[in-house]
């Protein structure tokens, strides 16, 4: 058995389940012309996915530590590559947002799944390598999406965009197969139904109100009915979880100030790195006139290389660096960036943006990694699954929650107008409230995650 088979099937499961998030993006105006989809309908082929993702990981992570992670995780591949092909050859609009929905599902069991395989898999220097090409993979993977869909759509049609899945799909199988052994919690005593279901609702409301605040505004009914029904739903969690004897989500952990600064980092490093890159792909097509493929090679492929390099070639090494440290720097060059891509001016051109992607992907390249491994540290193993499900889903909210507040400046900002001043008011404004973002998260890990440095360090000391 190859050591790096666990390692090969997870990066593949996360590669394809953080593509298509943003993967469909620069397909919109081909699957509206081909199904005839109008614009409600195509913005829920888009967040249709990213709403049962965000809904439904934390759940599926609990019901992964007590039934097997590596049985969940090919159970989300299956799911995955079927709805897969169901996206691709659907005869209209309705079918292909049905198949995204279930596609979220798919990725949500293996997304809550595959920090905790790579933490039970893999010791002492064998982990860092490994958590740091994975936290490559997610940097790369959420900055792909557009290059990847613009250059498929282009050249093949953008039914490709589905189908190219189902190879991977079959490829992450068979190295889960060969090398990922079975594991779960050996007491997990009940599923926590009641915290699942209200949970479940409570981020789905949530990411459905944040959805409808990019596109129908922040004061509009279905907004503010979607927000309350939402913290309705974490207060009936908090409730059921701290009456549970087997909660879903361990409560006291957000007690730890390391557990809940890194937690919170991760909703904002999303938010500040990753929730600009659709306005800065509108500047680029409207205002700038690139194509699909050009818009995403300058828009994001700075970015995914920066974020390559560092965790492939640097993840060991910052492994045994605090996590105070390399997430709390890491976020501070996730600032810089975005400052640095507000030099945009009227006669800009693309390739203004590509010293802030560097530098943002510097940054992803350093927190991903160590924060993952990090957060995971926290929790008994036979929980893994637990923590890896509860930091995936603040990431995904993070993302939602980034492009509506973005969006809220960026429109308005921008006019809605066509011209060059307009949208680069705009999407300077929208960068300079994600370099705010990515400086909150900085500061609350630096100052809140030192007891996460001492225990480490005393862990250390000799016994």
């Amino acid at each position: 058995m190859h050591k790096w088979s666990p390692l090969v099937a997870v990066c593949l499961g996360t590669f394809l389940l953080l593509v298509d998030v943003t993967v469909v993006v620069v397909a919109l105006p081909d699957i509206a012309t081909s199904l005839g989809a109008g614009t409600g309908e195509l913005q829920w082929v888009l967040d249709g996915y990213a709403l049962a993702l965000a809904a439904l990981v934390l759940g599926a992570g609990s019901l992964a530590d007590r039934y097997g992670r590596r049985r969940a995780y090919q159970i989300g591949l299956l799911i995955f590559g079927v709805s897969s092909l169901i996206c691709a050859f659907a005869p209209d609009a309705a079918t292909l947002i049905g198949a995204r929905v279930v596609q979220g599902i798919g990725g949500a069991a293996m997304y809550a799944t595959t920090a905790a395989l790579l933490n039970l898999t893999y010791q002492g220097r064998d982990r860092g390598v490994a958590f740091g090409v994975w936290g490559a993979v997610n940097g790369a993977a959420a900055a792909a999406g557009p290059i990847v869909g613009g250059l498929l759509t282009e050249h093949l049609g953008w039914h490709w965009i589905f189908l190219v899945n189902l190879p991977i799909c079959a490829a992450a199988a068979w190295f889960t197969y060969r090398g990922v052994v079975e594991s779960r919690a050996p007491r997990a005593g009940r599923f926590d139904v009641p915290g699942t279901v209200a949970f479940t609702v409570a981020a789905g409301a949530l990411t459905y109100g944040l959805i409808s605040a990019s596109t129908s505004g922040w004061g509009a009914g279905v907004t503010i009915g979607s927000f309350l029904t939402g913290l309705i739903g974490f207060i009936v969690f908090l409730v059921v979880e701290r009456r549970s004897d087997h909660p879903m989500l361990d409560l006291g952990l957000f007690r730890r100030p390391a557990f809940a600064s890194l937690i919170a980092a991760a909703f904002l490093t999303q938010a500040a790195a990753f929730a600009v890159m659709p306005y800065t792909t509108v500047w680029l097509q409207r205002i700038l006139g690139h194509g699909p493929v050009d818009a995403g090679l300058l828009g994001a492929l700075p970015m995914s290389l920066a974020s390559l390099v560092v965790g492939v070639f640097a993840g060991r090494a910052l492994q045994g660096v605090p996590a105070r440290w390399t997430v709390g720097l890491g976020l501070l060059l996730v600032a810089a960036g975005d400052l640095l891509q507000t030099r945009v001016g009227d006669s800009s051109g693309g390739g203004v943006l590509i010293p802030g992607l560097i530098l943002v992907g510097l940054g992803v390249g350093m927190v991903l990694p160590t924060m993952s491994s990090a957060i995971l540290a926290e929790v008994p193993k036979e929980r893994s699954g637990m923590a890896g499900g509860a930091m995936n889903a603040f990431r995904q909210l993070g993302f939602a929650f980034g492009v509506a507040v973005l969006g809220t400046v960026f429109g308005p900002a921008s006019g809605e107008a066509s011209g060059a001043a307009s949208f680069v008011d705009g999407l300077d404004a929208a960068l300079l409230i994600a370099a705010g973002l990515a400086l909150v998260g900085a500061v609350v890990v630096l100052v809140f995650a030192r007891h996460r440095e001492q225990a480490s360090a005393t862990a250390r000391l000799p016994g």
